[in-house]
């Protein structure tokens, strides 16, 4: 064999040697490992870069509605500079509405302040390759005052952070899940918005709830989404045909809250893209249509012990003390915390009767009528939250469900004894109807002010309520239909 078979990059010495170093010492714990992972990927992608297979470097964050915000950096930029510093990009991104219009009346930053710079943070951990844009690589990043020295506070990924940081300080950690649902059809974004989002063609004209010939149809589409996120090591366990014309769901596998939110932001961002390379288009609003079914965001959650080793939703082979205190949180604090499951006007239309969406806050094993659904046993005993909408902010939505479990753990909260036969019937507290009814109940929370802090709560209840504000302006289809001529 030649001599330079042997010969190692500064990049690969540089990483051999830590290993070496790490578990000669004995020292390849977790905190070690974890970081020597990230050089790992770093390394990775500087080589790809300078192969000339990475050609970019999307930096991207989750803002307050869940879309990724960020900038493309070109790969010799990234090695350069953006590897070693981070890049930087306006505060105004976490006060703005879904049209990106700067909203007035927040603290973080206005036009007063001169909407200062903030440091977008490379997380060297969440490097992945996105195959289904090629040459392009994905870095999620924290968000940091623009010296660096301080995270943003606000921010839907430092928020669960926060929440995590708060279980892990009473000798817990979590595992999570989410599914979600969407709405596909035979539309362009463009065709679409030309049509005014009215009579668009669904693809398939009947009811598909697991119906494996309809779901053949999308398979073009849906397969492709299956088959890119493996590939970008997002686990994804099954997709299937849903209740409406054209609706699917896909299952995402679970790992800890932050890791799992990246991977559902990033599913449903790239099922887009996917989407918008085939000429077709998807909505993940939680109430397309009156006449259908809505799409949610079922949430599933369970507690571990701090090394994640340890179920402590089970014990002796049955639901343990700690599960029944963490259940009672959810469903003490689902009313007050419903804006962070259900965060727009629209929302709250897909609170139907009879309709798979919950309308009360109940919960049972295996009744899909409740808010609260418990299923599994032993170490997948967990509790699924079926109140959000394929519209929630993961990130928010997952540091709420924590902040709830906590509150009901810290001050032993029982749930109200399980509900048998149909929640829809049942006198339990009703879900909110409305984002005015939410905005009401958060205002009046002491438990979020004290679960998120005084920035957190402000931020999002200002959100809140610009959000029905900006509905509250508007002269809406329904009111023209039903007025023009008759009224």
């Amino acid at each position: 064999m030649c001599i330079s078979c042997y010969v190692l990059s500064y990049s690969d010495f540089y990483y051999l040697a830590k290993v070496v170093y790490f578990k000669y010492n004995g020292r390849l714990q977790k905190r070690g490992g974890l970081a020597m992972e990230k050089n790992r990927k770093l390394d990775g992608l500087l080589r790809s870069i300078r192969a000339g297979q990475t050609q970019t470097v999307l930096l991207a964050f989750p803002d307050m509605q869940g879309r990724w915000m960020g900038k493309r950096a070109t790969g010799r930029h990234f090695a350069k500079t953006v590897s070693q510093h981070g890049t930087h990009a306006c505060a105004y991104l976490l006060t703005v509405d879904m049209e990106m219009d700067p909203v007035p009346g927040y603290e973080l930053t206005s036009w007063a302040k001169g909407y200062q710079d903030f440091l977008l943070a490379p997380d060297l951990s969440t490097i992945r390759a996105l195959p289904w844009q090629p040459g392009t690589t994905l870095i999620v990043c924290d968000l940091k005052s623009a010296d660096g020295t301080k995270p943003v506070a606000v921010a839907p990924r430092q928020i669960l952070r926060d929440q995590v940081s708060r279980a892990a300080a009473e000798g817990f950690s979590l595992k999570m899940a989410s599914e979600l649902e969407f709405y596909l059809f035979k539309e362009t974004y463009d065709s679409a918005q030309k049509k005014r989002w009215h009579d668009l063609e669904h693809f398939g004209s009947y009811i598909e709830d697991y119906h494996i010939l309809q779901g053949t149809k999308e398979e073009f589409v849906v397969g492709d989404i299956r088959n890119f996120m493996e590939k970008a090591g997002i686990p994804v366990e099954t997709s299937k045909g849903e209740w409406g014309p054209g609706q699917h769901e896909i299952n995402l596998g679970y790992a800890g809250p932050v890791e799992t939110a990246d991977w559902h932001t990033i599913y449903k961002h790239g099922a887009k893209e996917i989407a918008m390379q085939k000429g077709v288009s998807m909505t993940f609003m939680a109430k397309f249509d009156s006449k259908l079914a809505g799409s949610s965001c079922h949430i599933h959650t369970s507690l571990w012990d701090k090394a994640g080793k340890k179920p402590l939703f089970w014990e002796g082979g049955k639901a343990s003390k700690l599960f029944r205190h963490f259940l009672g949180g959810q469903m003490a604090l689902a009313r007050e915390l419903s804006y962070f499951y259900a965060p727009t006007v629209n929302s709250y239309k897909r609170y139907q009767s009879s309709t798979f969406a919950p309308t009360r806050i109940a919960w049972a094993a295996d009744n899909r009528t409740c808010g609260f659904r418990t299923v599994g046993e032993g170490g997948a005993y967990r509790i699924e939250n079926r109140i959000p909408g394929a519209d929630v902010n993961t990130y928010l939505a997952f540091a709420a469900t924590i902040a709830a479990g906590l509150y009901g753990i810290k001050n032993k909260i029982e749930p109200p004894p399980e509900l048998k036969g149909n929640a829809y019937e049942s006198k339990a507290a009703p879900v909110p109807k409305t984002l005015h009814e939410a905005i009401a109940l958060l205002e009046k929370s002491k438990a979020a002010q004290q679960a998120f802090g005084e920035a957190v709560f402000k931020h999002y209840l200002h959100t809140a309520r610009a959000e029905q504000a900006a509905y509250d302006r508007a002269v809406t289809c329904w009111e023209r239909e039903r007025n023009f001529e008759r009224i």
